[in-house]
């Protein structure tokens, strides 16, 4: 009967259910397959709901900015930014369908962050574009030697919420990814709602909270760990997340909470927890450019590995790969918009 549940579905299910309760949850079940035959296809392997603003780096600054000086930049870029953004935009250079959700301004800089999403291929359709005096969030970033300031107009970023939303549109993928939860105030009030709904329509969820401006790490976020398969932090902000400053203490905790853990190592590479399994691997040695954007390209890079059914190790590395990938160009993305640079990388190191 059509709109029924198979019994292999039902078989599946179960089956996750009780690899869940013995710690040993599957990375992607292949048995999903076969359910195609009863269920079509999703229309996204991924949608993701978040903020969209573009990035200016500026090159070569003082780690001091004295006041009242005009201070020169050597070099600068303006690149697409936002974690939610580029994960988006990688993962569908990588080859995933991307459905993409946002609100921005009535201005100059919305039309230049969509015209680089739609040129990776993804869906910008149900984007937002609403007049007023809020315009497109604006970030502008000061490298240097270790270290960056980070200067955000939010802008349209605060605005997005769920009345922004189109719930039908996110749940037709096969999962639906989170970035910048504490940047989405207009949002984050009704996150794990939202999260509960994609779960009750069959998506898994990943979720990478980036920072907290306020640096308290609040905000409820512990109570939507819950409705999250896949929690991607990096290694500051998993101990900020369990309120520890031992990492070996924050992965224990964070595992106890959702099924599968993967925390950024920066230059140590990655690992990830699945209960009492771990798995490490290493960065990637590579003549780095800009790190800005790199943990999002590792978002994307292990996602992209995960929906096609890779193992952890399969997924880690994918991560790592497209993280060093963005660190050879300017900003986050620009090393996935070159095509030719792109698969000259992955050749090199081992992936066609």
């Amino acid at each position: 009967m059509a709109g029924s549940r198979s019994d292999a579905a039902h078989a599946v299910e179960g089956s996750l259910q009780r690899s869940w309760d013995s710690g040993s949850l599957p990375l992607f079940d292949q048995r999903y397959a076969n359910l195609t035959q009863s269920t079509p296809m999703p229309r996204f392997d991924v949608t993701i709901a978040g903020e969209l603003n573009l990035d200016l780096i500026l090159y070569g600054l003082p780690e001091q900015l004295p006041p009242e000086r005009e201070l020169l930049a050597d070099r600068m870029a303006l690149t697409l930014g936002s974690s939610s953004a580029i994960v988006a935009h990688n993962l569908a250079a990588l080859g995933s369908r991307v459905g993409f959700q946002s609100r921005i301004g009535d201005d100059d800089l919305g039309p230049i962050a969509l015209h680089r999403l739609r040129h990776a291929g993804v869906d910008v359709s149900h984007v937002r574009v609403v007049p007023g005096a809020s315009k497109t969030g604006l970030t502008v970033i000061l490298p240097h030697a270790g270290w960056r300031n980070i200067l955000t107009y939010s802008g349209t970023i605060a605005e997005f919420c769920w009345d922004d939303l189109d719930l039908d549109y996110l749940a037709d993928s096969r999962h639906f990814h989170l970035s910048s939860y504490y940047l989405q105030t207009g949002l984050r009030p009704r996150v794990g709602e939202l999260l509960q709904r994609l779960k009750r329509s069959g998506l898994t969820i990943s979720l990478d909270t980036n920072d907290d401006p306020a640096d308290t790490w609040q905000g409820g976020l512990l109570d939507i760990l819950c409705h999250v398969d896949i929690f991607l932090p990096n290694e500051r902000e998993a101990m900020k997340v369990a309120g520890t400053k031992d990492l070996e203490t924050a992965l224990h905790k964070l595992a106890k909470s959702v099924p599968l853990l993967v925390v950024k190592l920066g230059r140590q590479g990655a690992l990830a927890q699945r209960g009492n399994e771990r798995f490490v691997s290493p960065a990637l040695q590579v003549d780095a450019v800009d790190p800005v954007g790199a943990g999002d390209s590792f978002d994307a890079g292990f996602l992209h590995e995960y929906l096609r059914g890779g193992d952890l190790p399969s997924c880690l590395a994918g991560g790592n790969l497209a993280g060093a990938l963005s660190t050879t160009r300017p900003g986050g993305t620009e090393a996935f918009r070159d095509a030719t640079h792109r698969k000259g990388f992955f050749q090199k190191h081992g992936k066609v």
